[in-house]
């Protein structure tokens, strides 16, 4: 069939032929749903899936189905209720397992995450999806030491790009380097250092590279050329490469995000030893001078970022709109300085709240820029984008806003985060309800 060659829509077709045929074939309506939901189709999915199990209420693979589907509608009740059905009428259907997996921990039900993973793991030990699951659930109820470990399976996810390009190797017919162990590597041995994953993960994880360097002397860092302004605050410029062809030849290599293992984040502390970005002099008095005429000298000044980056995978339960922050625009003496950029500044010529809002991302040119913004505000508030860790590396005071599961960074249940001390943490009390969190930021606003 088309679906097992990946043509889920010509499948589709089929399938649609073979039920007008046969309307009450449950096999081909549950093709039928996964070839809508491989189509993006999540409506049709689920109506082609409650047929199904209307008419074979112990067909395993339409509830799983479902449970996914309800889970990327936000319908988490319906989304567990699906997914544990599946699980008992097919307790060795490792997919179903790992999707009850991800749902529980969008329910921050993190033991029964922790559980349906490992279950799926003892059938197919090399399956990536459960291993990266455990990782954020173990991550985010703090077990570091086994959590990181679980979260070096993160480049063996599907359509996960590897840390270093293949071509580059081969270009130059070197062999597969090996993977650094944080030692002290011997003199001549040049380690790179990939910068991989976001921009907020780089931020966060960049206060380990003079730990790195103490023992690698000789260090190369690959990374876009949006965190040169962040990285040659903590390494020489001249060992950062936006280019890979610009890379010298390397011995030893090592993602960013894995220093964290490497150095027994955790077990043996988060590394705090004070702010370690900071903004350039010349530049955070230039942007004084301009908030000075742009905002009366008598108004408080709030930082605000209200959307992250719309590919992220999480983007749709961090981001907000920002008619939803309507609660903070009817405080007094207040001007809010906003520092959001990409499509969803676009909401600023809808805003027609009471206290003034500046857009000033149309002279944000980058990470320097932000910075130097960050270091003349009272407080920023931001959802969970680099905005946040910017503020945070340079503890400054910040109000992040978080969803109910919240990235595995951020942990649970508290207000503080020992990565970013200058931050405070508002979450939801339920998903999608940013009404809580809001009302906590108003108040600290109001008494601040």
């Amino acid at each position: 069939m088309e679906l097992s060659k990946g043509k889920p829509d010509a499948a589709e077709h089929a399938l649609c032929v073979a039920l007008a045929l046969e309307p009450a074939a449950p096999e081909a309506l549950c093709l039928a749903g996964l070839a809508a939901h491989l189509s993006r189709r999540p409506e049709l999915a689920i109506r082609w899936f409650e047929r199904t199990v209307r008419l074979q209420p112990d067909n395993a693979t339409a509830h799983s189905g479902l449970g996914e589907e309800f889970r990327r509608a936000a319908q988490l009740d319906e989304a567990a209720r699906h997914g544990r059905l599946a699980a008992i009428i097919e307790p060795g259907d490792v997919n179903a397992l790992h999707n009850l997996g991800i749902t529980s921990y969008d329910r921050l039900e993190i033991e029964r995450s922790v559980v349906c993973n490992r279950r799926a793991l003892r059938l197919a030990p090399n399956m990536p999806g459960p291993h990266f699951e455990l990782a954020e659930a173990l991550l985010v109820s703090g077990h570091f030491e086994e959590g990181w470990e679980e979260y070096e399976w993160r480049f063996r996810l599907p359509d996960s790009p590897p840390p270093i390009p293949p071509h580059l190797l081969a270009a130059r017919g070197l062999a597969p380097p090996r993977q650094w162990n944080g030692r002290l590597l011997p003199d001549g041995d040049q380690l790179l250092l990939v910068a991989d994953q976001g921009f907020g993960d780089v931020i966060q994880f960049a206060r380990y590279l003079p730990m790195v360097q103490a023992l690698c002397p000789d260090l190369l860092v690959a990374a876009s050329a949006e965190m040169v302004p962040i990285l040659r605050q903590v390494i020489d410029e001249q060992r950062i490469h936006e280019d890979w062809d610009s890379l010298p030849d390397f011995q030893t290599w090592c993602a960013l995000s894995s220093l964290p293992r490497l150095f027994g984040t955790g077990s043996q502390g988060i590394p705090t030893t004070g702010p370690y970005l900071e903004a350039d002099r010349e530049l955070a008095d230039w942007w004084k001078r301009r908030l000075d005429q742009l905002v009366p000298r008598t108004y408080r000044r709030i930082g605000l970022v209200w959307a992250g980056r719309p590919s992220h995978g999480n983007d749709h339960n961090r981001s907000l709109r920002l008619n939803q922050l309507a609660p903070l625009f009817d405080l007094d003496e207040v001007a809010f300085l906003s520092l959001q950029i990409g499509p969803a500044a676009a909401d600023i010529g809808r805003y027609f709240g009471r206290a003034p809002l500046v857009n000033l991302a149309p002279e944000i040119t980058d990470f320097d820029d932000t910075l130097a913004i960050l270091s003349g505000l009272e407080r920023l508030i931001s959802v969970d984008t680099a905005v946040a860790h910017l503020a945070g590396a340079m503890e400054r005071p910040a109000s992040v806003l978080l969803p109910f599961a919240p990235d595995w960074r951020w942990l649970i249940d508290r207000s503080d985060t020992p990565w970013y001390p200058s931050l405070t943490l508002h979450r939801q009390n339920a998903p999608g309800d940013w009404t809580a969190p809001l009302h906590e930021v108003v108040n600290l606003l109001r008494t601040g």
